[in-house]
């Protein structure tokens, strides 16, 4: 069926800009196609990797139950190398650090803290990777010790843990005999953590003993 005029002025009009505008369309559709692929790789990748490193945390909490130190560390430390951005990782190291911990092994525990408030890409996990190294720490002591765990303690603190951060502040202070911050810092703690209904009963009351400690008043 011959085309009328109309219709054949729209067809030139289309021929003249496809010729145009061919290949910027071309690269375009090119360009999506890729990061379309490229997404679902990845989306691949990643469930992958997930589904890898909990049958390799099974084996590190299989371990835990045997009792078998040397196999639980094995493990932290290859869920560190082979999946670090994994939340299995940083939640292997938190508990790699306390097996370490209670051996007596502080060095390593250390090391295991200090990879998972680098590295944990879990907010929740970051904010405890860190609290806890800020402890190991001023259970070390050393001037070089007190001065890690300021760093750490001078960040901006991860959201939702405000009161625990202050609490560490609070415990930085004691250890170095700084009574008057101590209490301060205990009980700007101790506001926040009012404030924040879903810390358990027994955070409340382990900052109210401190408090006590420095003859501090919850109010």
């Amino acid at each position: 069926m011959p085309l009328d005029l109309e219709e054949q002025e729209q067809l030139d009009q289309f021929k003249a800009f496809w010729k145009k505008y061919r290949n910027l369309i071309t690269g375009v559709l090119t360009v999506a196609l890729f990061a379309y692929a490229a997404y679902s790789g990845y989306q691949w990748w990643r469930n992958s990797q997930a589904l890898e490193a909990s049958k390799l945390y099974e084996t590190m909490i299989s371990a835990i139950a045997k009792g078998d130190k040397e196999q639980t560390l094995r493990a932290a430390d290859d869920l560190q190398k082979q999946f670090s951005s994994t939340p299995y990782a940083s939640m292997s190291s938190l508990v790699a650090a306390r097996i370490a911990s209670d051996a007596g092994d502080s060095a390593k525990a250390l090391d295991y803290l200090r990879w998972a408030a680098k590295n944990a890409s879990n907010e929740g996990y970051l904010a405890l990777a860190k609290l806890r190294l800020v402890t190991q720490l001023i259970e070390q002591g050393t001037e070089k010790d007190f001065a890690e765990a300021d760093q750490i303690l001078k960040e901006t603190p991860i959201a939702g843990f405000e009161a625990l951060w202050l609490e560490r502040r609070g415990d930085w202070y004691l250890a170095q005999k700084k009574n008057a911050e101590a209490k301060g810092s205990y009980q700007e703690a101790w506001k926040k953590l009012d404030q924040a209904k879903e810390f358990p009963e027994e955070a409340r009351r382990l900052l109210k003993v401190k408090l006590d400690a420095v003859g501090g008043v919850a109010q």
